[in-house]
């Protein structure tokens, strides 16, 4: 069966401001040693699977000339623009639509485009069995990571280890982010994997149960897939997406579906959340330091440091996390890490629109 993949890339990146902006979110940055932007990443790693041709993104309106720019070999018609975000049912919904109108049915790979994995060839088997999982039968096939540390930071995925398909576990059922003392049980458990938000199932199956437990959203998305090639095309889309309910696709549909499977992963995965993973993916100094630009340290330790042009002098600081840009400076303990969307809340609140 034809393989097709949907690379979501219309989200904000907030948590890596002041360098992820309105015009220039984290997607189209580059934060690894080799230039190579997230979403060029991404698209160069799931080639040896899938054609660039059968390659679709889902951006936002503003993102399609980024989108263009940073992958000039995609075809210009893969690249689908939501009028206004809703979340991820959607948006995978609006790439469902497509993929059906253009080769009846395939199994289509859902991935985020702001990822980071370290072995690409693991995944890419991974992957692959997840491919011939979901093409058997009305699959929805998701990815795992198993856990190495009790993280409260991801929402986990309970499987069933004693009924498998494959590779794959039955899935018992999706929980949210938990507290320490629950992740830390779900780590000693050893039947919990953290939910990647990669997802692989036909075409034909997701639009089934979208229709089954979204049927608003899944009439609109029926209306799109109609217009597509017609001068309504546009008018269509516009209506729909001013309609939508916003919906995740985790609670809309993986959280009450029917026949769901994980394979778990262990191919170097990060989801690159916040700038505590600068840390993680890029080499620190002997004293725990990563530094980027024109930047001297006295006596300080576990910094993370992203200077440009301008000289950065770091005295004293330990734990610390420091983003210069042109316009605006980043000051923040890696303990507060997640805080940093409450800046762009407070600049919201003043009007400061120029800063995000």
């Amino acid at each position: 069966m034809q393989k097709t993949a949907l690379i979501m890339a219309g989200g904000r990146g907030e948590r890596f401001w002041p360098r992820s902006r309105q015009n220039m979110p984290k997607q189209f940055l580059s934060l690894t040693d080799d230039g190579k932007t997230m979403i060029q990443l991404t698209v160069e790693r799931i080639l040896p699977l899938v054609n660039m041709e059968d390659i679709f993104i889902v951006t936002n309106r503003s993102y399609k000339d980024l989108v263009r720019q940073q992958l000039p070999e995609l075809p210009e018609e893969n690249i689908l623009c939501e009028p206004v975000g809703k979340n991820t049912a959607p948006c995978i919904g609006l790439g469902a639509v497509h993929m059906a109108k253009r080769y009846g049915d395939a199994v289509m790979m859902v991935l985020p485009s702001d990822h980071l994995i370290k072995y690409t060839s693991l995944f890419l088997n991974t992957l692959s069995d997840a491919c011939e999982v979901a093409e058997e039968g009305e699959n929805l096939v998701t990815l795992g990571i198993a856990p190495d540390s009790p993280e409260t930071g991801y929402g986990y995925i309970k499987f069933q280890p004693e009924e498998t398909l494959g590779r794959a576990f039955a899935v018992d059922k999706f929980v949210e982010k938990p507290d320490l003392e629950t992740a830390k049980a779900y780590l000693a458990s050893e039947q919990y994997l953290w939910n990647s938000g990669m997802f692989i199932w036909k075409t034909s199956t997701i639009l089934k149960n979208l229709e089954t437990y979204l049927p608003e959203t899944c009439q609109g998305l029926k209306k799109i897939g109609e217009a597509i090639g017609t001068p309504m095309e546009e008018q269509a889309l516009e209506r729909a997406f001013q309609a939508f309910k916003a919906e995740s696709i985790d609670y809309g549909v993986m959280e009450k579906a029917k026949n769901i499977y994980i394979l778990s992963g262990s191919f170097g995965w990060d989801d690159v959340g916040s700038w505590l993973a600068v840390s993680r993916i890029k080499r620190s100094n002997e004293l725990g330091n990563v530094v980027n630009g024109n930047v001297v340290t006295v006596d300080t330790r576990n910094t993370t440091i992203q200077g440009g042009g301008k000289l950065i002098a770091a005295v004293g600081l330990e734990d610390m996390i420091v983003v210069d840009s042109e316009d605006a400076l980043l000051i923040c303990e890696k303990d507060h890490a997640g805080d940093i969307k409450k800046v762009l809340e407070n600049l919201k609140i003043c009007n400061r629109t120029e800063y995000l």
